[in-house]
Parts: structure tokens; C-alpha cells; sequence
């Protein structure tokens, strides 16, 4: 297979995968598969991505977590998704309406997939260590965005 080819077909997931395992570490910590439902102003997000990442001003480390959302559903154990270590974490919540998407490249050259529903939405919990169910509810004040922390999220 000519290598231009070989690029286009490597996945994608397997390369935020491996970005997330080297920017977390890839050592011997256990993760757990965590789904739920999240929601926005109590309508379920259409499209999106979530996030867990080990809350290290905590004490804790490890690969960081994460899944697609689809009709306001997610699961870290599902296809493209990496199930996240238990103990405090930060979730982060990036949603997409994808009614508002194009199909055609912008000035950068990106395909717009949708209109943001509000900025990304960060919030902490403790996940057990063992698999788990986390329901999230956004809030509509999460259209206001938030401060900025010095966080990096794979």
C-alpha cells in the first residue's frame, strides 16, 4: 500500500489514543469502561466528545479517558473510545450540533462539522474503580464559558 494511502486509512481514534497515552503515560494503571447520558439544558447532546483526565492536583495519574457523544449518549468501552482511571478526574464535555455543519473546508482548510453549543464545559468527579455510569447535565450558564485553567486534555 503506497504510504500516502496507508495514512489516509490509519484510524484516527488509535492516533488520539496513542497522543493521549504519551501525554498521560502509558504505565501499568488500570482503566474502567464509564458511559452515561449528558445532557444540555435537559435535551440530550446531539454529537460531541468527552474527556476524563486524571486529576493530578490531586494525586492522581494515568492514561486519560474518553468517547464519542451521540444522541446525547457516551461509552468509553465503545469503538474509538478509551476507557479512563478511577479516583478524581476532569471531565471535559465538547458538543457539536451538527445541523449547523457545511461539508465545505473554511479559510484553514477544515470541514465544519457543526456549531459548538457552548464552550467546553469542564467539571471534576471521583470515578470508582470499577466500571461505572456518569450522567453529566450542562447547565445553560455553560454558554458563558469559563476561566481558563492551566489543564492540558488529550
Amino acid at each position: 500500500m503506497p504510504r500516502s494511502t496507508m495514512t489516509r486509512a490509519f484510524p484516527l481514534g488509535f492516533l488520539v489514543a496513542m497522543l493521549s497515552c504519551l501525554a498521560t503515560g502509558c504505565g501499568g494503571d488500570k482503566t474502567y469502561r464509564v458511559s452515561g447520558k449528558v445532557t444540555f439544558k435537559g435535551q440530550p447532546i446531539p454529537s460531541g466528545m468527552i474527556y476524563f483526565t486524571p486529576d493530578a492536583s490531586k494525586g492522581n495519574k494515568g492514561p486519560g479517558g474518553f468517547a464519542s457523544i451521540k444522541d446525547g449518549a457516551y461509552d468509553t468501552g465503545a469503538e474509538g473510545g478509551q476507557g479512563a482511571v478511577g479516583g478524581p478526574v476532569i471531565i471535559k464535555i465538547e458538543a457539536i450540533d451538527p445541523s449547523g455543519a457545511t461539508g465545505t473546508p473554511d479559510k484553514a482548510g477544515e470541514v465544519i462539522a457543526g456549531k459548538a453549543l457552548f464552550p467546553a464545559y469542564q467539571i471534576t468527579a471521583d470515578l470508582p474503580t470499577s466500571d461505572s455510569t456518569k450522567d453529566i447535565d450542562v447547565p445553560a450558564e455553560a454558554v458563558k464559558g469559563q476561566p481558563k485553567k492551566d489543564i492540558i486534555i488529550p
